[in-house]
């Protein structure tokens, strides 16, 4: 038996075991300080505490003494709260019988109150059936509606009682009374609106149809006021007659039968169709003006009419709804509202400014003005004329006026045609976009593509300044052709400021042609979209940038051309010392210092084609600069030092030329400095490798495949050239520079023209002349 107490015990504590949140709560109620009510209590160190040494053993019948008191207490507890819980079913059972006593006095509340709705609702029926029968036959419509309603609503309730014959009665006599309603309701129409045919005169159905009637004879083909030029006199005729309508019978009908509106509709698919067969008839007679004046006026009527209707009587697909194209930041967003629009400010800030709400759609837009689309030809034509009419005025107020005038401030301005020829655009964009978006829209972009093709050619192209060796017109050729021998004149600072202007003007018109191509797709038929494309007249204008660039670089090249002449013929043998940089040097400088500024100063708003004007030059000037050197031969040592200086000057010259002149130092851009750096180190390696000696054979040709890394024959001629070596020494450098070539990498072909460095100056012309014949095909 004590073997199983252990057991015992571990079993009754793992069914007193509490869950936490029970645990918690019994803690909440009943708090207590009492080691004996922990959830985690502990016997054995719970007896420790009790006795903690051996001494403290000697009251042990005391402490079991105290014990044993608590338990019979807890157990006199327990007897007692067991003896009160058999009362408990007896108490429920009262309370139960009370509850169904509660539940009954509710279900009689339910039912009484349930049968005094009834009775309510049976009384309100009855009298509105004897009301409804008495104001039927009195014809009060007007409370009848009300009454009718209401009726109709309680009968409703009633509708589970229809059993009962009293309840059906009631219903058969509100069915009655409807029927009765709607004969009768039929019968005063019949009276009021006599139908075709009867001699009694009757109310507004005869004073509409004499008024359709009217309208048909009084503007009939044969007619004078049935001509666009009097169109207005058909737009004030249906403002009287609606106004009459109002006057006599609006009150008539219930507004959202919208009687005012449906007539208005009817006048506009009349007139539609009879303006579209007078037009038909006199299309010869129909002018722009005539044209625009009548679209004009039947928009505005129109929009007189969203103004004055909601649009709920338009049937689905009587009229096209314009599409809102979604705002945009470019010139040609400000001002759609209207035909008549203000001038564009060319002005960068203009892309960037902030979008404008949508307008609101119009329901009857185009509800009579469609009928004009098949003539819009004859706005298409005239835009055509007037645009025709406007280059040619842009090109005789050039001849006249001449180049603009440079300033130092406001240089490489846009040329103020560009911005008449783009406002003319949006007003024509907007004003056709408000007629039609259909075809028209499309034969108008390829009027705006005409013009702009013109523009780039008459007046930008055909304003650059010509050189004098391209007598004949400007040309490709005469752009990229070398000059040599004589001085060539320079351009003057106004030629130089006109070119620059009319750089800044084709990047302008760049970007707006751009801009112009999105919002005519906005505008345009979602179908025709891709029908829109101005690709090419911005490669145009690409065109004309790019031979402005070329111009300007022709200039300063040519302008340094005699410099280096002058030191291909110099005598660099007898050159006996190295002094300062040599006078070619300082012509170079000079005429880099004169051009520069002014170019910078002038694409100062565009620095990205000033950087590609530097570029160009660095990658014309360097390469003629390294055939020049080629050409001085022989050169003594001391030459070859002279030379090197001089290399190193214009090297320096050459970095420093986006900021030469310039107040304020900028970095120049990396793309430009690699190619200077790369170009005349090449130079510096050519003079390094002829101031080395020739001797041992084997060292000097290592050491120029090393420093030039270039394996052209060609080029190692000159080497030796301009190191003067006699032609029997030539013969055997060159063999042993062959057998010193490296081996090429395989599936390479072996071949002594093979070069690892930069193009030479016949490559890059081989390669221009290639380019030269692209550009002529696309042109």
């Amino acid at each position: 038996m004590e073997e199983d107490e252990p057991e015992l015990a571990a079993g009754l504590e793992a069914a007193l075991e509490l869950a936490p949140a029970v645990q918690a709560a019994i803690e909440q109620v009943f708090p207590s300080q009492d080691p004996l009510d922990r959830a985690d209590f502990n016997a054995v160190e719970y007896i420790n505490t009790l006795f903690p040494t051996e001494q403290s053993l000697a009251n042990i019948d005391e402490v079991v003494n105290k014990i044993r008191l608590k338990i019979r207490r807890l157990d006199d507890n327990i007897r007692t709260v067991v003896r009160g819980q058999t009362n408990v079913g007896q108490d429920g059972r009262q309370v139960k019988e009370i509850t169904r006593d509660i539940k009954q006095l509710d279900h009689a509340k339910r039912h009484l109150t349930t049968s005094i709705t009834t009775l309510n609702h049976l009384h309100m029926l009855a009298g509105g059936v004897d009301s409804l029968e008495a104001m039927t036959r009195r014809r009060q419509y007007g409370e009848v509606a009300n009454l009718l309603q209401g009726v109709v609503n309680v009968l409703e309730h009633f509708n589970k009682y229809m059993g009962i014959p009293q309840i059906r009665q009631l219903s058969e006599r509100v069915k009655a009374a409807q029927n009765e309603l709607g004969q009768q309701i039929l019968a005063d129409f019949e009276e009021a609106f006599p139908s075709q045919g009867t001699k009694r005169p009757g109310g507004p159905s005869n004073v509409l149809r004499d008024a359709c009637l009217e309208y048909l004879v009084l503007f009939q083909e044969n007619q004078d006021v049935a001509w666009l030029d009097k169109i207005d006199r058909r737009y004030a005729w249906i403002k009287r007659q609606l106004v009459d309508y109002e006057e006599k019978y609006g009150r008539m009908f219930p507004p959202e039968w919208c009687m005012t509106e449906r007539i208005a509709v009817e006048f506009c698919h009349v007139t539609r169709t009879e303006l579209a067969k007078i037009m038909r008839t006199r299309a010869k007679e129909i002018e722009v003006k005539l044209l625009l004046f009548a679209i004009q006026r039947t928009t505005n009527f129109e929009g007189l009419l969203a103004k004055r209707f909601s649009g709920c009587t338009l049937a689905d697909g009587t009229v096209k709804k314009p599409e809102v194209p979604p705002p945009s930041t470019n010139p040609f967003l400000e001002d759609e509202t209207g035909t008549e629009t203000d001038e564009i400010v060319i002005e960068k800030s203009d892309m960037d400014k902030p979008k404008k709400p949508k307008v609101p759609d119009n329901p009857f837009h185009g509800i009579v003005s469609k009928c004009f689309e098949p003539h819009l030809y004859v706005y298409i034509e005239s835009q055509d004329k007037n645009l025709g009419e406007l280059i040619d005025r842009f090109v005789a107020d050039f001849k006249a006026q001449g180049p603009p005038k440079p300033n130092v401030d406001e240089g490489g301005a846009v040329l103020p045609s560009c911005a008449d020829l783009f406002v003319y655009y949006k007003k024509c964009m907007v004003q056709c976009s408000q007629l039609s978006t259909g075809e028209p829209m499309i034969a108008l972009t390829t009027i705006f593509q005409k013009y702009l093709r013109e523009y780039a050619w008459k007046i930008l192209s055909g304003n650059l300044p010509k050189t004098t060796s391209s007598s004949g017109g400007l040309t490709i050729t005469s752009l990229l052709k070398e000059k040599e021998g004589s001085e060539v004149a320079k351009f003057t600072l106004e030629e130089l400021c006109l070119i620059c202007s009319i750089l800044s003007t084709a990047e302008y018109c760049l970007a707006t042609t751009q801009q112009l191509e999105e919002k005519l797709k906005e505008k345009v038929d979602a179908s025709l979209v891709e029908r829109i494309n101005l690709t090419g007249e911005m490669d145009t204008f690409s065109i004309v940038i790019s031979n402005s660039i070329q111009l300007l670089v022709q200039d300063l090249d040519a302008a340094c051309d005699p410099a280096l002449t002058a030191m291909s013929k110099m005598q660099w043998q007898n050159v006996e010392h190295v002094g300062d940089q040599s006078p070619y040097v300082t012509s170079v400088i000079l005429h880099i210092k004169q051009n520069v500024p002014i170019i910078r100063d002038n694409l100062a708003s565009t620095r990205k084609y000033f950087t590609q004007f530097c570029i160009k030059f660095a990658n014309s000037f360097i390469p003629k600069f390294i055939n020049h050197l080629f050409k001085c031969k022989p050169i003594s040592m001391v030459g070859a030092e002279q030379l090197l200086l001089d290399t190193h000057s214009l090297k320096m010259v050459l970095l420093d030329l986006p900021s030469i002149g310039s107040q304020v130092v900028r970095k120049a851009p990396a793309s430009y400095t690699k190619i200077v750096v790369k170009g005349m180190t090449r130079a510096e390696m050519i003079l390094k490798v002829v101031m080395a000696p020739h001797e041992p054979p084997v060292v000097f040709v290592d050491n120029y495949i090393k420093l030039l890394a270039d394996c052209s024959t060609d080029t190692f001629q000159k080497i030796l050239d301009m190191k003067g070596l006699k032609r029997s020494e030539q013969s055997s450098m060159l063999d042993l520079f062959r057998q010193r070539l490296p081996a090429p990498p395989s599936g390479v072909e072996n071949t002594s023209s093979l070069s690892l460095s930069t193009p030479t100056p016949e490559q890059e012309s081989s390669r221009i002349r290639k380019l030269e014949k692209l550009i002529k095909k696309r042109l």
